[in-house]
């Protein structure tokens, strides 16, 4: 740290009533102090209130029950609609109707219009995500194997 700071302006006063005032130097006038710039504006963080984080709530509940309901009719649809396919199309092509309808209720939600604030932002695309792969996927299986079963001996139920 330096010892001495520089003067930005003309000497002072001596306060020692004997001493005579010391004479200013002639030059340029001295500057004036820059003004400290405003940091930039970010928006606000705007606190939600009890009303808005009621509403939240009940949109994120409606949104995940929506992705269950999507999930269990989407894994049905899955049975039937790719069964002329074979093997491995047939996975995934199933696999991709489920990004499909996954995306649709990600738009559906956007609609929605929740009140997050802008650390929740994510919360639209996570909510209910791992329910909804785990359901489809389920649901999916389950319909194959009772719609397929023909009679088949080896399966150990009727």
């Amino acid at each position: 740290m330096a010892k001495f700071k520089k003067r930005r302006h003309g000497p002072t006063q001596s306060r020692d009533p004997q001493r005579p005032p010391a004479e200013a130097k002639p030059g340029p006038p001295p500057e004036p102090e820059p003004k400290p710039e405003a940091p930039a504006e970010q928006p606000p963080e705007i606190p939600i209130g009890a009303v808005q984080q009621d509403e939240k709530d009940t949109k994120l509940n409606i949104l995940f029950w929506l992705r269950v309901a999507c999930a269990v009719g989407a894994g049905t649809a899955a049975t039937f609609l790719f069964d002329s396919y074979e093997g491995e199309e047939r996975r995934w092509a199933s696999i991709g109707f489920m990004i499909v309808v996954f995306i649709g209720t990600v738009i559906y939600a956007k609609s929605m219009r929740i009140p997050f604030s802008l650390a929740d932002r994510k919360k639209l695309v996570t909510q209910g995500i791992g329910s909804y792969i785990f359901l489809y996927l389920f649901v999916w299986i389950i319909t194959y194997t009772l719609a397929n079963l023909d009679g088949n001996p080896q399966v150990p139920f009727p």
